[in-house]
């Protein structure tokens, strides 16, 4: 497969490259490391999907990473969605995604649900208010053993996570996508909201599959009713 660069930038954080392969898909890469592509987004559009099914008023939600916009995209085909917070730490996907580089972009960053806020994912949770989110949607790397940046360990510890419950109303969901299972994930979940369950997403990747795992929290729901079992 061949492929053209079609933007690129350096950040404090490295390089963020979007390229297109020859046969139109779209892949983004931070420091070499895959992020994602438009031609595989299932499981992100699945991790907005289970928090909209699990929640009877999705009115408010939270979304650690923009990525190509695909979970923002889902959640707003939502008619109860009254409005999206984004965090996003790299300005160059945001400028892409506003400009039409990324060509479906535009349309989403101009719905007047969303707010995109360029900074830290934990800076964006920390200033929500207590009590004042449906739901908490990380997609921030590849999973805590697939980490773009080596300081976003943090995000799949209990302390962040319980941070995110906090902004949550009773009932709220901490979702998390994670490209391998992670007992350690689980367990911080379950400690951080009461409850962890953990949904397998087989992927075709074209050569071969991968299974791709979501993590959901439910605050105030103690124990775990999942399709798989960490205990």
């Amino acid at each position: 497969m061949a492929y053209e660069t079609v933007a690129r930038a350096t950040t404090p954080r490295g390089e963020v490259v979007l390229r297109r392969a020859d046969d139109g898909v779209l892949e983004l890469r931070v420091n070499g490391v895959f992020v994602m592509d438009t031609a595989r987004t299932s499981t992100e559009e699945t991790l907005a999907e289970l928090a909209l099914d699990r929640l009877a008023t999705p009115a408010r939600l939270l979304v650690g990473g923009l990525g190509l916009g695909y979970t923002v995209r889902r959640l707003l085909a939502d008619p109860r969605v009254r409005a999206v917070v984004v965090g996003e730490i790299e300005p160059p996907v945001v400028d892409w995604l506003r400009d039409g580089t990324i060509p479906h972009g535009p349309a989403i960053l101009a719905d007047p649900r969303v707010r995109v806020r360029v900074a830290d994912v934990r800076e964006v949770v920390a200033a929500a208010p207590l009590g004042s989110l449906d739901a908490v949607l990380l997609d921030v790397d590849n999973g805590p053993d697939g980490l773009v940046h080596d300081a976003n360990v943090a995000l799949y510890d209990a302390d962040f996570l319980t941070v995110c419950a906090s902004r949550l109303r009773p009932g709220g969901i901490v979702a998390v996508w994670s490209a391998a299972r992670s007992d350690p994930l689980a367990s911080a979940l379950r400690a951080a909201t009461g409850s962890c369950e953990w949904i397998p997403c087989p992927v075709d990747l074209g050569t071969r599959t991968e299974e791709y795992i979501l993590y959901l929290g439910t605050v105030g729901r103690a124990g775990v009713a999942s399709l798989g079992d960490h205990e």
